[in-house]
């Protein structure tokens, strides 16, 4: 029997950072809360497929922390999901996205950052719920400090496999 390995390249938010969001997770989505922390995801699976290839772009990265703005709750996927999104252009998450894949993908994705809060595959978000959500009040920005490659076998919880740290200046 194969098993079915997705990778990912991930911004986790710093747990102190991270109350509001891991509360409404469990308290609304505990399935994903339990696979996986609250996050950017900064390279889907089908974007790094060349390993070798994404692993010497990582450790030959020299590139400094970023700062993410995040707007209010939104829902997405019918209504069924909920995420923060990010707010303003994004420009040094683009810009580490681009150092990251450089010489993998010939085109670039530019997808809108975003911490999920309901996945629509396992939760299903009411306007009850969303009214919950929304008045609580999020991180307007976030600082990420590191990239995590991470891993998931068969469905199970991300497991990080390395972390690239990003410099302080």
């Amino acid at each position: 029997m194969s098993q079915k390995i997705r990778r990912q390249l991930t911004l986790f938010v710093d747990k102190k950072d991270a109350q509001e969001m891991e509360d409404v997770r469990r308290r609304f989505n505990p399935k994903q809360q339990e696979l996986i922390d609250s996050h950017v995801t900064l390279c889907r699976e089908d974007e790094i497929e060349n390993i070798t290839a994404l692993l010497a772009n990582l450790q030959q990265l020299d590139t400094p922390k970023i700062t993410i703005n995040f707007g209010q709750v939104t829902r997405f996927e019918n209504d069924l999901g909920v995420m923060l999104p990010a707010s303003d252009d994004n420009e040094q998450f683009y810009s580490l996205r681009s150092k990251v894949l450089a010489g993998i993908t010939a085109t670039i994705r530019r997808p809108q950052p975003h911490i999920t809060l309901m996945h629509p595959r396992n939760s299903a978000c009411t306007d009850e719920i969303f009214s919950v959500i929304q008045k609580i009040q999020f991180p307007t920005h976030l600082i990420f400090d590191k990239i995590c490659l991470i891993e998931q076998i068969n469905g199970t919880k991300w497991h990080i496999i390395k972390s690239y740290k990003l410099s302080d200046s």
